[in-house]
């Protein structure tokens, strides 16, 4: 045996599925493939989905018929020895439900099954030896799903009538597609919930499961502990300690350094053993400021702060799992107490304050950050690290004041300029210091917009946002 054709890839009609070309490769000895070669087949499209498990089903007669079976888990379906008909229905929810795809399977051809799609296979020779990859251990508690193998919505042609084949009496009382409960699709869980990205987080994904800090502390064994994490395929980690200027506390420190580093890297291994994508939200305090032009991807890490020592050790720890976002951000408004509101309360109680003019950046607003990421798992776009924030031009926080108060239709020269120096000098006490902060926070928006993802002007978001009913 030798069908010399080149390892490939090729997509079916069930969205994810794809049959692997295998080149096989004989001699007056035999034959030899590579079944399953992990960099090839990555490179080539099929998705890293780190089987744990591999199962032969050994077949001694042709006609033996088993399923069709749909399992939480992915599958990579092959032949040892032997001839197979293959049948896949599509018993997941959504629009997709009740979608066949059938194929000859022999030593040369392989098929990556996704969690979800039904899988079933009738023997074409006697002593068919079928093999297949899984990505988790079997279960009595998971959720299954079973189709009949006559279900006349399937219309499957099996080559041998099922009334002639060996098939088990369970096999042959699977229910109609009617009467099937698709399988649900993996969760989104936000953590974090009750921030205020949070808050945005959960509008722009209502069906996820959301929890705020007081319900899931990231760096409590007891918290994961609750949560069935084979169902969770996505998490959305907003939940971190962001008191800027009490991290430089005793307290503080410790605080800021369980929450960020010690919870994350929990968080992390969670995400890398089930297979879950991460998309952890990162700060503009990862860096020094000391650049020139805008901060990008690749930027060194520098932070100034106990607050950003820890935001920066977290991204590392991130950075390791396999399937992750880390999306960097700055200037964060959303529902909640923030710079904006404080100068629109100021500027409505006639209050003129003195605001720093020295640190410079882009104001992100919750709704467009989680818009941003909505869009980066939608688009499945490559895994790694995007800076989100609005567009628009770079300015200080003095310049958002004056912003506010005009757009309030108050007298925008009520705001006095002050340096962040002059500012710690006037503010700070033992009980509170006042952290340094990075003087230049921009972040480069080109790799997010190589995406196709137009983040909204900063100026035009404030408007609106100063605008919205409350």
């Amino acid at each position: 045996m030798d069908y010399g054709q080149p390892l490939s890839v090729s997509p079916t009609p069930i969205p994810g599925m794809v049959v692997v070309t295998l080149p096989v490769h004989g001699d007056n000895r035999g034959w030899f493939k590579e079944n399953w070669q992990r960099t090839k087949l990555i490179e080539l499209g099929l998705p890293d989905f780190g089987p744990v498990q591999n199962n032969i089903s050994f077949n001694e007669k042709t006609g033996t018929t088993r399923g069709i079976h749909a399992e939480p888990w992915d599958k990579y379906v092959s032949v040892a020895t032997g001839r197979i008909f293959g049948a896949w229905v599509d018993l997941r929810e959504g629009e997709w439900f009740g979608q066949t795809f059938t194929l000859e399977v022999d030593p040369s051809r392989a098929v990556f099954v996704p969690r979800g799609v039904g899988n079933a296979f009738q023997t074409l020779e006697p002593n068919t030896a079928y093999t297949y990859l899984v990505n988790d251990h079997w279960r009595p508690d998971a959720e299954y799903t079973f189709l009949n193998l006559a279900d006349e919505t399937a219309n499957i042609e099996w080559p041998i009538p099922l009334s002639d084949v060996e098939i088990s009496v369970k096999d042959a009382e699977h229910p109609r597609l009617s009467e099937v409960t698709p399988m649900s699709a993996l969760s989104t869980l936000i953590l974090g919930a009750g921030g205020q990205l949070g808050r945005a987080l959960v509008a722009e994904f209502p069906g996820a499961v959301a929890l705020p800090r007081n319900e899931f502390d990231l760096a409590d064994d007891a918290a994961y502990a609750s949560i069935n994490w084979s169902t969770v395929g996505t998490v959305i980690n907003a939940s971190a300690y962001t008191k800027v200027d009490l991290a430089e506390t005793e307290d503080g420190r410790h605080d800021s350094w369980q929450a960020n580093v010690v919870g994350v890297g929990k968080l992390a291994r969670i995400c890398e053993d089930h297979r879950i994508t991460l998309v952890h939200v990162s700060s503009d305090y990862v860096f020094d400021g000391e650049f020139d032009g805008e901060a990008t991807e690749h930027t060194e890490f520098g932070p100034l702060g106990v607050y950003g020592q820890t935001k920066a050790a977290g991204d590392a720890l991130v950075s390791l799992v396999s399937r992750h976002y880390i999306v960097r951000t700055s200037w964060v408004i959303g529902d909640g107490n923030n710079f904006v509101r404080t100068m629109e309360r100021l500027a409505e109680s006639g209050v003129n304050p003195d605001v720093v003019n020295d640190q410079f950046g882009r104001l992100t607003f919750a709704s467009e950050l989680s818009r941003a990421i909505s869009y980066l798992l939608g688009l499945a776009a490559p895994f790694g690290t995007y800076n989100v924030t609005n567009s628009g031009d770079v300015v200080s926080w003095f310049d958002i004041a004056r912003e506010v108060f005009s757009l309030k239709g108050h007298d925008e020269n009520r705001v006095t300029a002050i340096s962040a120096a002059q500012f710690a000098e006037r503010n700070e006490t033992a009980e509170r210091p006042i952290a340094p902060r990075p003087g230049n926070s921009a972040l480069s928006l080109n790799k997010l917009r190589a995406t196709g993802f137009e983040p909204l002007d900063w100026r035009k978001a404030l408007k609106e946002f100063l605008n919205a009913k409350r």
